[in-house]
């Protein structure tokens, strides 16, 4: 295994607007999945690959997840700390503030929504070796619909439901250099113009995820994400197994 990454941040500022069903009284990084809040899970699967150090970068009810996360019962060695980095404040300008803390050495960068079983060892093994100021894990989500297939000008052949879609979209799980943070500013979009610029300089790389991820975005997301849970072998549980212990 590669050394690791100094620390890990992750985002927690957003209201989650398209969850109104829990996030009216609780921000969306305390969503629970399985009994536990959506950033819990978040933390687990770095610290099965021994990650130790984390960052939560707060915005709406950030008091809350700070009193979760001071209450928590986090596995040995992990330490979790809060940032408050204001209600409004984009994603990127929530990394520019907190720059002091992470713009030391390599650092991994994610969302409080989403979970996945990639090999965070391997990312950051690409990342090392490509030798950028930046890597995102990509992944080919499922589609929402199911999709006509056509043969000719207009007859229909078939149907696909819900295949795999074609293009790599951000997944997040990033490893970032401090080089990075010069792309940022108080007023960013990580996922706009940073991230262009980045590229543009040919200093983005993309490590290609073919595993499980999923976003909590929606109600419906929270309800998928609580059946795999309920299941008993949610793909994500990578804690569980002891190859990456």
């Amino acid at each position: 295994m590669p050394e690791r990454a100094e620390s890990v941040a992750i985002l927690c500022g957003g209201r989650g607007t398209r969850l109104q069903e829990h996030t009216h009284a609780i921000p969306k990084a305390l969503v629970e999945i399985g009994g536990r809040p959506i950033v819990w899970h978040v933390v687990r699967i770095y610290a099965a690959y021994g990650f130790r150090r984390f960052l939560l970068l707060t915005g709406y009810r950030g008091e809350m997840i700070a009193d979760f996360a001071a209450g928590e019962s986090w596995p040995d060695g992990v330490t979790v700390e809060c940032l408050p980095t204001g209600d409004e404040t984009p994603t990127g300008g929530r990394i520019a503030l907190a720059s002091d803390r992470l713009g030391h050495r390599t650092f991994a960068l994610t969302y409080a929504d989403g979970v996945a079983d990639v090999d965070l060892g391997a990312a950051l093994a690409f990342h090392r070796a490509h030798g950028t100021a930046a890597t995102v894990t990509l992944v080919r989500p499922h589609s929402q619909w199911g999709v006509a297939v056509l043969a000719g000008e207009d007859r229909i052949s078939g149907f696909a439901e819900k295949p795999r879609m074609e293009q790599w979209v951000n997944a997040g799980f990033f490893f970032l250099e401090p080089a990075a943070l010069g792309y940022l500013a108080k007023d960013s979009v990580l996922e706009e113009q940073p991230l262009q610029r980045l590229a543009a300089d040919g200093q983005l790389h993309g490590f290609r995820h073919e595993g499980f991820w999923d976003c909590m975005d929606t109600y419906k997301d929270a309800v998928l994400l609580n059946d795999l849970w309920e299941s008993g072998s949610p793909p994500w549980q990578i804690w569980e197994s002891a190859a990456v212990r």
